[in-house]
């Protein structure tokens, strides 16, 4: 459930991007913005953390400033891979994604607040792993 939460939120992010910047755009319907969606997640999860490492003294000496320009570059990722698969999911150049990265990201984290954390989970499910007694 939360991963599906997570892909909505990626979602309604990435359509905010696209209506508020000048060079992103989308020809695709709602389940084609899921999809691009879905890209974004997994180009975030996987090559983010990498890019993040590797540009550390970068992101220290910015203040954490240098992370809008990787997010802006794994928006291009994603419009580079959504174009593979014929998504409709386009991004025109490093001013368009740096902006799309600021929205999505302030998109995001406004909406990520909404989720239920670790602790509201642990009280509506109990914990993951719990000590045996014996």
């Amino acid at each position: 459930m939360r991963f599906l939460l997570r892909l909505l939120i990626n979602a309604i992010a990435l359509s905010a991007a696209i209506k508020l910047v000048p060079g992103i755009t989308s020809s695709g319907d709602w389940l084609k913005l899921g999809a691009v969606a879905l890209i974004f997640g997994l180009v975030n999860a996987t090559i983010g953390p990498v890019l993040k490492f590797m540009t550390c003294p970068a992101i220290v000496l910015t203040l954490g400033l240098f992370t809008l320009v990787i997010n802006a570059f794994l928006l291009q990722i994603t419009a580079w891979l959504s174009g593979k698969f014929d998504l409709g999911f386009a991004v025109a150049g490093f001013w368009p994604a740096f902006w799309g990265a600021l929205i999505v990201t302030v998109v995001s984290a406004i909406l990520s607040i909404f989720l239920p954390g670790k602790k509201e989970r642990e009280r509506d499910h109990g914990p993951r792993f719990e000590k045996r007694v014996n």
